[in-house]
């Protein structure tokens, strides 16, 4: 019954990594990449270029700040959630959360221009009734990390909720039963029953998130780009795209996300060693 979903995995995740020999190869297009030159590390000289530590900057800033944000938001919420004893208005609440999640970054950008325009956009018109001057927001440099990562958050901060509120389900309610007979008020329970419980959850999710500190989130980000906000939006993948992608660099962007997945291995292998020494959870 295995052997499918192992096939599928071997078959588009590890057959696709023989291509990654692209960055030590002048790969042109109309060649291969077995009859295309090997020239060793020639591809990463970016790393002496100015810019893409400029950009790796950019990277850095707007993963953390998502990951500081975001990763303890959906816990907040399914710790919230739960407490809802109202099976309906949990639910609506439930549902309103998690719709953002389907929506398209193209649209919520279109919605964000809309919302902060300058011009006509409704934050813009609550500033001027205020007696402030109108902001341009998208463009200005000190505004789009925030714009970015709340963004991100309420796109999705109740999707992401649903893992928790499944853990918190497996507890078992003999615990908050015999907590609340001996005294224990709702912030006790939480404290001692809810928050241990879910550190496995926690534990892994946290493994797993932290290679996304290089990843600041393509798709959201670049229909956000434009010259005003670029010091800050540009961002690894929207490096690659210009100076990799668009200029016919292959060996230099296959390079650059060479090294951007290797790091993120190793950040991985730490976590994982990190917090097994903790707690005694990791992914092996």
């Amino acid at each position: 019954m295995m052997f499918p979903g192992i096939a599928l995995l071997f078959l588009f995740n590890y057959m696709p990594m023989i291509g990654l020999q692209i960055a030590f190869r002048d790969f042109q297009l109309g060649s291969t990449m077995w009859t295309s030159p090997w020239v060793g590390f020639q591809n990463f000289e970016f790393l002496s270029n100015p810019e893409f530590w400029k950009v790796v900057r950019n990277t850095i800033a707007i993963a953390f700040w998502k990951f500081f944000f975001g990763f303890p938001a959906p816990i907040v919420l399914a710790l919230l959630l739960n407490e809802i004893r109202i099976r309906a208005f949990k639910r609506l609440v439930q549902s309103v959360s998690y719709l953002p999640h389907f929506v398209s970054w193209i649209i919520i950008a279109y919605m964000l221009e809309a919302l902060l325009s300058p011009y006509d956009g409704v934050v813009n018109r609550l500033i001027g009734v205020f007696g402030g001057e109108p902001i341009f927001f998208l463009g200005d440099t000190d505004w789009f990390r925030p714009i970015v990562v709340i963004s991100a958050i309420w796109k999705e901060i109740g999707w992401n909720s649903i893992i928790y509120l499944a853990a918190i389900s497996t507890l078992n309610p003999h615990l908050y039963e015999a907590a609340y007979i001996d005294g224990a008020g709702k912030w006790a329970q939480l404290v001692h029953i809810t928050l241990p419980g879910l550190v496995p959850t926690i534990s892994i999710l946290l493994i797993l998130g932290i290679p996304g500190l290089l990843n600041a989130g393509f798709d959201q980000i670049y229909p956000l780009m434009n010259p005003a906000n670029l010091p800050v939006s540009d961002v690894l993948d929207t490096y690659i795209l210009r100076n990799g992608l668009q200029q016919g660099y292959y060996s230099m962007a296959t390079a650059i996300g060479f090294l951007s997945s290797a790091i993120g291995m190793l950040l991985v292998l730490m976590t994982n060693y990190w917090i097994r020494k903790m707690n005694g959870e990791s992914l092996w």
